[in-house]
C-alpha cells in the first residue's frame, strides 16, 4: 500500500491524463508520417500536352491510360502557353509533340519539386520508349543546385513553425496557459509579433544570402516567414485559451502530425495519398511550402490562396486568443480580515 501510495504521489491524475496523450500524439505522428510518405506515388498529376490536332487525341488518351492513372492531361494551345501554365503552377508538366521529328519535349519545374519532376520524366520517357520515339527535357523553373531535391522550402517553413509554437507555448509555461485579461492578451500577441518578425528575417537571411540555398525575394520571404510564425503562434495562444496546457499538445496535432507530412515538402501533392494531399494546402506548412517555392522559383505566382490560408489562421487565432481572455482566470477569494478581540477591561 505504500508502494500505492507513492506511486499516486509521483504520478498525479492530472499527469497520467497527459502522459497518455502524450502517448497518443506519438503513435499519430507515427500513422501520419508512416501513411503519408512510406509509398507515394502520382495521381491525377495536372499535366499539359501540344500537339497538332490529328495526334493530340490520341496522345491524350494514351497519357491518360498509364497504368495506376498517374496523370490528368488535358490539351494546351501552343508551347508558350504550356509554359505559362507551369509558371503559373497550374500544370506540373507538358509534353509537346513534333511530328515532323522523332524527338517530342517535356517541359517540367522542378523547382516545385524535383521528385515530382523526375517521376514525369521516368512516365513519360517510358511512354514515348514503346512508341519508338525519344524525349527530351526542358526544365521551366528549376530548382537551385544549393536547393537538394527541392527540399529547403520545406526546411525554412517547418522551422517557421516550430518558432511559432515554441514562443507560444513558452509564454504559456512562464505565465499561465490562459491570460488573465485582454491586456495581457494583447501583450502575448504584441510579443508573438515582435518573435515572428525576428524570425521570418532570421531564416530568410540564412537561406538566402548566408547560404545561398534559396532564390527569390529576401523581402518577400521575410513577410512570409513573418506571416506564417505568427499564424501558427496564434493558434497555439488561441488553442492554449480554450483547453489550457493541452493546447500545446493540439498544436503539435495540427502543425507537425498533421501539417508536416501532407505539406509536400518530401513529396509534392500530386504524389499523396489522398486523405494528406487534401488537408495539406488548409494547414500552415502547406500554405508556407507552396508559398516559399512559389517567390523562390515561380516569380511569386499563385499565391493568393495560401497567402489567404495563413491569414485565416493569423486572424482566428488571434479572436479566439482575444475571446478566451475575456474569460479571465477566477482568483482566489479573498480571506477574511481577522477580528481582533478586545481585551477584557480589568475589575
Amino acid at each position: 500500500m505504500r508502494f500505492l501510495d507513492e506511486v499516486k504521489s509521483a504520478v498525479t491524475p492530472r499527469a497520467a491524463v497527459l502522459v497518455v496523450g502524450v502517448v497518443a500524439l506519438q503513435l499519430l505522428f507515427i500513422a501520419s508520417y508512416v501513411g503519408a510518405l512510406h509509398h507515394p506515388k502520382p495521381t491525377d498529376v495536372p499535366f499539359g500536352v501540344v500537339a497538332p490536332p490529328q495526334v493530340l487525341g490520341q496522345t491524350v488518351d494514351q497519357l491518360g491510360a498509364l497504368p495506376g492513372m498517374p496523370l490528368a492531361p488535358r490539351a494546351v494551345k501552343d508551347r508558350a502557353e504550356a509554359r505559362q501554365k507551369i509558371m503559373n503552377r497550374e500544370l506540373d508538366g507538358v509534353l509537346v509533340v513534333d511530328p515532323a521529328a522523332p524527338t517530342d519535349t517535356l517541359l517540367v519545374a522542378s523547382g516545385g519539386g524535383t521528385v515530382l519532376s523526375a517521376t514525369l520524366t521516368g512516365l513519360v520517357t517510358g511512354l514515348e520508349t514503346q512508341q519508338g520515339r525519344t524525349v527530351r527535357t526542358e526544365d521551366v523553373a528549376p530548382a537551385s543546385r544549393s536547393d537538394f531535391n527541392g527540399l529547403t522550402s520545406f526546411y525554412l517553413v517547418v522551422g517557421w513553425c516550430v518558432g511559432g509554437y515554441l514562443c507560444a507555448s513558452i509564454l504559456a509555461i512562464s505565465a499561465g496557459a490562459r491570460p488573465a485579461n485582454p491586456q495581457r492578451a494583447v501583450i502575448r500577441l504584441g510579443a508573438m509579433a515582435l518573435a515572428s518578425v525576428a524570425g521570418g528575417i532570421g531564416g530568410a537571411v540564412i537561406v538566402g544570402p548566408i547560404l545561398g540555398a534559396l532564390p527569390g525575394s529576401v523581402l518577400a520571404l521575410w513577410g512570409l516567414g513573418a506571416l506564417i510564425t505568427f499564424a501558427v503562434g496564434a493558434t497555439t495562444l488561441a488553442l492554449q485559451g480554450l483547453t489550457g496546457i493541452v493546447g500545446i499538445g493540439l498544436a503539435i496535432l495540427i502543425v507537425v502530425i498533421a501539417g508536416n507530412p501532407s505539406a509536400g515538402g518530401a513529396f509534392p501533392l500530386p504524389m499523396l495519398p489522398p486523405f494528406w494531399r487534401a488537408i495539406g494546402p488548409a494547414l500552415p506548412p502547406g500554405a508556407g511550402t507552396w508559398s516559399a517555392r512559389s517567390i523562390a522559383y515561380f516569380h511569386g505566382n499563385a499565391l493568393t490562396a495560401p497567402l489567404l490560408t495563413l491569414s485565416a489562421w493569423a486572424v482566428g487565432g488571434t479572436a479566439v486568443t482575444l475571446l478566451t481572455s475575456l474569460r479571465g482566470k477566477p482568483g482566489p477569494e479573498p480571506r477574511p480580515e481577522p477580528r481582533l478581540e478586545k481585551p477584557p477591561l480589568p475589575a
